[in-house]
């Protein structure tokens, strides 16, 4: 992925502008990730259908992530975890910048409110992260349901931190001045001019907190305490796949890491690349 993006900014380079460059990054990589989730939603369960007569295939073209022990062809079972994923990822991330909405708005009505988020805020910070996914998910009862909302309600407080520093300079403004001198309500003017300032913040926010999300998502399913060990998750994947690794079947684990690490690298250069179209002064940085 990296020498197919470089490729495509050496050959732009002289045609393109630096905007426009970055749009069509944008849509590289959203197109991509788009790819991988339509192709998951398609895959039925006769694609992952055992066949022990092909079981531990190396790499080929017919089987270009090769086959596990039942004979299942990874690079279908790779597209399908990752799409799973990337699912998870999305649903964990919008509730938790809906929780960081939320809370961002709540901490600019007054001093008290203000207290009570920046407490609340530094308690979900003190508690150590992947743990309180586990405890949480396991709360809930696992699987995609207990994981999304372990993730979902560990992920806020960064983004909900970045949102009061930015509610504060925004209070300080001469506009918000004159509408609490003209007698608007602190919520009248938490939703009227401190939110669409804000807009840009969660969206940029929601993007970037995609690959935490998903790293969190396989980091727990790995270790046992997030999905079924029937759903073909990347954690799931790459934790059968320790088994076989001292054989020589390399591929089990390699090519569905590799894969996860792509994912993971498109969203942050999305992420980074929409962060130099919302604000110019870093486009040079």
């Amino acid at each position: 992925m990296s020498t197919a993006v470089l490729t495509i900014n050496k050959g732009l380079s002289g045609g393109l502008n630096l905007r426009q460059k970055t749009i069509l990054l944008i849509s590289f990589m959203s197109l991509l990730l788009l790819t991988i989730v339509i192709c998951s939603l398609f895959i039925n369960e006769r694609s992952l259908s055992t066949d022990f007569d092909s079981k531990n295939l190396a790499p080929s073209l017919k089987h270009p992530f090769g086959t596990d022990w039942m004979g299942r062809d990874m690079f279908i079972r790779t597209i399908e975890g990752l799409g799973l994923s990337i699912m998870i990822g999305a649903f964990a991330s919008l509730i938790s910048t809906l929780i960081s909405v939320i809370l961002g708005l709540f901490s600019s009505v007054g001093k008290i409110a203000d207290s009570f988020v920046s407490w609340l805020v530094d308690l979900f910070l003190s508690i150590p992260h992947l743990l309180l996914i586990i405890l949480i998910s396991i709360g809930f009862g696992g699987g995609a349901t207990g994981v999304i909302i372990g993730v979902a309600l560990t992920h806020w407080p960064s983004l909900t931190r970045v949102v009061r520093a930015e509610i504060k300079q925004l209070k300080t403004q001469e506009y918000v001045h004159i509408s609490r001198n003209f007698g608007k309500s602190r919520w009248w003017i938490a939703t009227k001019h401190i939110l669409p300032h804000l807009i840009p913040k969660f969206i940029l926010g929601t993007i970037l907190m995609f690959p935490h999300a998903i790293l969190h998502e396989a980091s727990i399913t790995f270790l046992g305490f997030g999905l079924s060990p029937h759903e073909p998750a990347i954690g799931i994947i790459l934790s059968e796949s320790m088994k076989y690794l001292s054989a020589g079947y390399w591929w089990l684990a390699f090519f569905p890491g590799l894969s996860l690490l792509i994912v993971i690298l498109a969203f942050d250069m999305i992420g980074e690349n929409l962060g130099k179209l919302m604000n110019p002064k870093k486009a040079h940085d």
